[in-house]
């Protein structure tokens, strides 16, 4: 179908599952749980030091401590997420903002008292742990766990400077919050339209050149008024992570990410090295390509992701993508498909875009006790077909390790990101093969461009991330050098045929990564690149493949990226095995060629 989609008619979550507004009483009733886990929790405050000498008491209430700071992780989690799921559907709504912030601070001050913990486990020895899970042998289940809370053992302060920054970090949270709050009431004009960061961002893919040309203008000028608020809240995030990583010894600002993700820096390393050698021979070329198709020397910004077809493109009814999604993970088991059909049969969705909604797309976990969330804006297109797709496979694979509980479920962001992209992976696959011979060159470039906005330029992202914090040591960096900045790393990505015209080096300024999570844009080049190896073991043997993969996912954070693709032969420290996944997004780019 081509009739543009009646967004009217798209889903809403209701989330009076959780809460059924700020006042609900459940609310205090889930704060005071949490509250009475973590009082419980601090009056074992010293035990653990003190019973080192005694493996099996240790086990013993090794494991009666971590639940009890699992039981008052889900009471805060619920709370918060369903602050965080209701402010973003009203950006606009002072009250849901003042909700959500109060929370946080409230959260942090009952958080605050069991701070002891993590601080006291980090006193005993490896050996003391080890032997107190062989001693009580129910303690062990937690080992995972307790392998990531000792990464951070190097890098921490003294409880009363632990205790300070967790107190402060709700104001700190308040420069996020302005940044949101500045992008949702954002409004572009666009010709005689008035349009949202969602709907300005959207039209850059309109088949009318014009249309785009002005949606882009209007877009830079939007940003540009708004860099100075914009460029202030980065400016000061940064500086406040400089301070603490300084003071807990952090040798690079990517080090903190690395020790979240348990991935090595050589690793992050080995990936960008083998992204920036392929930007010739994939996203360079790619736009030639694509300049050449449209009749072009080279493409502005705005036309970058544009169909390479004057005809509206082919949207996609909410059914249409619904039975897309599902077939397409039926295809690989149907335990995936029937877990992602309860999210259409239950109000957990939200897709319809409106005033005060966010830009952006998440699946939120909420905690294990509880389901997830899917958000997004759904506008019809392809990219919102595989967008429906990426969050639904958020949502599985946080639905299937669920059973593990709060704690062991919780995955690193370059295991996170696995199922997102190989749900998407598996919907173009199913795209491509119903496209017609004219439809399979549009189709390819889609996908193309998918992987040039999935690994090219998200590495592209964490370069302009890793030189703005390195020239923010200097000192504060106005606008305009932000915006060098952004123009010189972006340019190197994208390549001589694609003209960052005027305007552009304001764009930085809708990337709410750089500052909710900061470095965190490489994990999507780094789960990119790991389905892409994961797919080809699929076409291997589909059969034997299945139960393989939902066990990773099932798995949740209780592996280590390199424990839980061993099954599949796979060894993501080495750089030829980046380099493998940059060569298929090659292939692509030599099956578009032909196609030219």
């Amino acid at each position: 179908m081509n009739a543009p989609v009646k967004t009217d008619s798209l889903p809403q979550w209701r989330l009076d599952d959780l809460y059924s507004d700020r006042d609900d009483p459940r609310i205090e009733t889930d704060l005071a749980r949490a509250q009475a886990a973590n009082d419980e929790l601090a009056r074992l405050k010293g035990r653990f030091v003190a019973l080192r000498g005694d493996p099996l008491r240790l086990g013993e209430l090794l494991d009666h401590g971590i639940g009890l700071y699992e039981a008052a992780t889900n009471g805060l989690w619920a709370v918060g997420a369903y602050a965080s799921m209701a402010a973003s559907v009203a950006r606009d709504d002072p009250a849901w903002s003042k909700f959500e912030a109060d929370f946080r601070a409230r959260s942090s001050q009952i958080a605050a008292e069991s701070l002891f913990f993590t601080l006291e486990l980090n006193q005993l020895e490896d050996p003391e742990i080890e032997q107190a899970f062989k001693a009580h042998a129910p303690a062990a289940r937690w080992r995972s766990w307790m392998r990531r809370v000792r990464l951070s053992r190097p890098h921490e302060l003294s409880p009363d400077l632990e205790r300070m920054l967790l107190d402060r970090g709700p104001a700190v949270a308040n420069w996020a919050r302005l940044f949101d709050e500045t992008l949702a009431k954002l409004t572009a004009k666009v010709g005689k339209d008035t349009l949202t960061l969602p709907e300005a961002l959207n039209r850059l893919s309109d088949p009318d050149g014009a249309r785009r040309k002005q949606a882009a203008q209007g877009l830079a000028k939007a940003l540009e008024e708004r860099t100075p608020i914009l460029g202030l809240a980065y400016n000061t995030l940064a500086f406040e992570k400089q301070v603490e990583d300084r003071w807990r010894k952090y040798p690079t600002p990517q080090a903190s990410r690395h020790l979240s993700n348990e991935v090595d820096a050589d690793a992050v390393e080995a990936l960008e090295a083998a992204v920036v050698e392929a930007y010739p021979s994939v996203s360079h070329r790619y736009y030639r390509l694509k300049a050449q198709v449209m009749g072009r020397k080279a493409l502005d910004y705005w036309d970058r992701n544009a169909p390479l077809e004057t005809l509206a493109p082919k949207t996609y009814g909410w059914d249409e993508a619904k039975a897309m999604v599902l077939d397409s993970f039926s295809d690989l088991a149907p335990k995936f498909a029937d877990t992602a059909r309860t999210f259409f049969d239950q109000p957990w969705i939200d897709a319809r875009p409106r005033p005060g909604k966010q830009s952006g797309a998440y699946s939120h976990p909420v905690n294990s006790e509880r389901h997830p969330f899917v958000f997004m804006n759904y506008m019809g297109e392809r990219r919102d077909v595989l967008t429906l797709a990426h969050e639904l496979g958020h949502a599985v694979h946080q639905t299937l390790c669920s059973p593990l509980g709060t704690l062991l479920a919780d995955t690193p962001l370059t295991l996170a990101e696995t199922a997102s992209i190989f749900g998407e992976g598996l919907v173009f696959e199913r795209l491509l093969a119903g496209a017609s011979k004219a439809e399979r060159r549009g189709l390819l470039a889609g996908k193309i461009e998918d992987g040039i906005n999935t690994v090219v330029r998200q590495i592209a992202f964490h370069r302009f991330e890793t030189r703005f914090h390195a020239a923010r040591v200097a000192g504060e960096l106005s606008a305009d050098e932000i915006g060098a900045v952004w123009l010189e790393t972006m340019g190197e990505s994208l390549g001589p045929a694609i003209k960052l015209n005027a305007g552009y080096e304001h764009y930085w300024g809708y990337v709410t990564h750089f500052v909710h999570s900061p470095f965190y844009v490489y994990a999507y080049a780094f789960g990119d690149l790991l389905v892409r190896g994961l797919m080809e073991k699929r076409r291997e043997d589909p059969v034997a493949f299945a139960p393989l993969y939902e066990d990773l996912l099932a798995a949740g954070g209780t592996r280590t990226y390199v424990e839980a693709l061993r099954p599949f032969g796979l060894n993501p420290r080495e750089k030829a095995f980046w380099a493998a996944g940059m060569s298929q997004l090659e292939r692509l780019v030599d099956e578009f060629e032909a196609l030219v």
